[in-house]
């Protein structure tokens, strides 16, 4: 790497994805990442896909990452969250290369050096940063078991992608009424009211009698289990009070030292007749043991850091030590010293979680029958040429104005500070609304999102079907729609047009990359 520095699945999905509703990728029959990470062997292009192979490439997803390929990640890992990103990056990042070598895609050394020498992480204030460089190969590099050839690889890897999106891409063009309609909908102003149905006012007088008890006991026996728990003992590699407070080569310079210790300690571990207090002693490290934990409920020692816990239930019997684990400031080793593992309930343990589940899903079915039922009355009443307001005060209903609202907000950018740092961009984010779905402004609900989609496609006057959202649901009703008045339409619709250009071309290339996976056997060990 040093030398190379010197020289239509359908229309719906494209709409979704513009009006600004998170783009969900929707693969049947997606195999089953997860049982792969549990050490199950799968298949691919006819062969064996290994675990070693499944970790190696996860790893080089955590360095995409850290080295700023945020398209690059989001695109191979579907944007999923956890484990799941890890696994799929990993399998597509193994369709990519298959594909890439078929097609004849060779970057040349040229091209890699220049993306190289453009990667975020290497960016200094004057542009490329040899010693911002050479530290992240030292600090950051080493921990992970990765050099300098996996960065070219990567780079690589997302010249390949660029290329293929391209040849995809050809052919693919809006129409001028395809975006008209589009636009209008996406920043014309919505008045909407909405009809709630809160699951607390249809749970009341639900009973679960023995017998219902017992035949969901009967029906779901493989499943009622207690959670496996796992005990471990542990050892910490951690930096001084002090050198925590240190920046720059000097902090980079003692995770060096921890790393390069952390990896001594772990190599003694596998010295003939070692155990884990052993080498403990011997680098004059306190041992600390956990008590029972479940995957669901980390033991307090470990809740610092989610992947400890994670870590510690892919130890097994025989391989019950881990590699050094990475922190914020320092490392862990772990070994397993007990398991406890998951067993069937018996019917008085599985009794509580039996009622609690027959009562919200009988609630769900009353509160969704109750649903439809209104819907049904209202749009009769409307037919009938009965006023909307007297339709719904004879159901019952107590309708809710929602602040009027545009399917697309823009980002509030101008308040970010000077040189505040945007992590992790995403694409699909950057026409959306001011505040995310889970940070609602201050006058509007906490479901607007899923209000939008549910008026999306609504005309004035027309009712939605009954939507579910968290433990209750709604009905929206679109009184009026408003042409924006925005003086700078023109510059909106233009960046109206490349979004809605480039999640077209985002759709072909899932698609793509979804008939490549078929096309190339893939399957876990299940199946």
């Amino acid at each position: 790497m040093m030398k190379l520095l010197r020289r239509h699945k359908d229309w719906l999905m494209i709409v979704i994805a513009i009006l600004a509703i998170p783009f969900v990728f929707y693969f049947v029959q997606r195999p089953d990442y997860g049982a792969m990470g549990r050490g199950d062997v799968g298949q691919i292009y006819g062969r064996k896909l290994t675990q070693l192979e499944i970790d190696g490439n996860a790893r080089l997803g955590g360095l995409a990452q850290a080295l700023g390929m945020s398209d690059f990640w989001e695109t191979l890992s579907l944007r999923q969250p956890g484990n799941g990103g890890y696994g799929t990056f990993a399998v597509n990042l193994i369709v990519l290369r298959h594909e890439a070598q078929l097609l004849g895609i060779r970057p040349s050394p040229s091209e890699l050096a220049d993306v190289v020498r453009r990667l975020p992480a290497f960016q200094g204030e004057s542009g490329f940063d040899m010693n911002k460089f050479s530290d992240f190969v030292r600090a950051a590099l080493g921990p992970m078991g990765l050099g300098e050839e996996h960065i070219e690889q990567l780079v690589r890897d997302e010249l390949c992608l660029n290329e293929i999106k391209r040849l995809l891409a050809a052919g693919i063009t809006i129409s001028k009424g395809e975006l008209d309609e589009n636009f209008q909908r996406g920043y014309d102003k919505f008045y909407v009211t909405v009809i709630r149905f809160r699951s607390a006012d249809f749970n009341n007088g639900i009973t679960v009698t023995d017998e219902d008890v017992q035949k969901y006991y009967d029906a779901h026996k493989a499943e009622l289990k207690t959670d496996e728990k796992r005990k471990v003992q542990f050892v910490q590699l951690g930096l001084t009070e002090e050198q925590k407070k240190a920046t720059g080569k000097e902090r980079i310079d003692a995770l060096q030292k921890l790393s390069d210790r952390a990896t001594d300690f772990t190599q003694a571990l596998l010295d003939k007749g070692a155990d884990f207090k052993q080498p403990a002693e011997k680098f004059q490290l306190p041992v600390h043991e956990t008590g029972e934990f479940t995957a669901a409920a980390p033991d307090p020692q470990l809740k610092g850091d989610p992947q400890l816990s994670a870590a510690a239930f892919k130890l097994t019997v025989q391989e019950s030590n881990s590699d050094p684990i990475q922190v914020a400031d320092g490392f862990y080793i772990l070994h397993l010293t007990g398991v406890s593992e998951a067993r069937p309930l018996t019917l008085e343990e599985a009794k509580p979680k039996i009622v609690d589940a027959l009562k919200k899903s009988r609630t769900r079915e009353l509160m969704s029958t109750k649903g439809r039922e209104t819907v049904n009355q209202l749009r009769e009443a409307t037919k009938s040429g009965q006023p909307l307001e007297a339709a719904i005060q004879k159901t019952g209903a107590k309708p809710e104005k929602i602040p009027p609202f545009s399917l697309i907000e823009e980002e509030a950018t101008e308040s970010q500070p000077k040189g505040a740092k945007n992590e992790a961009p995403d694409v699909a984010a950057k026409e959306t609304t001011k505040s995310q779905p889970d940070e609602p402004k201050k006058d509007e609900p906490a479901d607007l999102t899923a209000i939008k989609d549910a008026v999306a496609f609504l005309n004035a006057g027309e009712i939605s079907d009954f939507s579910p959202s968290g433990e209750d649901g709604f009905i929206a009703i679109l009184e009026k729609r408003e042409p924006s008045t925005d003086a700078n339409t023109g510059e909106k619709k233009a960046a109206f047009e490349k979004r809605l250009l480039d999640n077209k071309q985002r759709v072909v290339l899932y698609e793509w990359l979804h008939d490549r996976q078929q096309a190339a056997g893939l399957q876990s060990s299940k199946g």
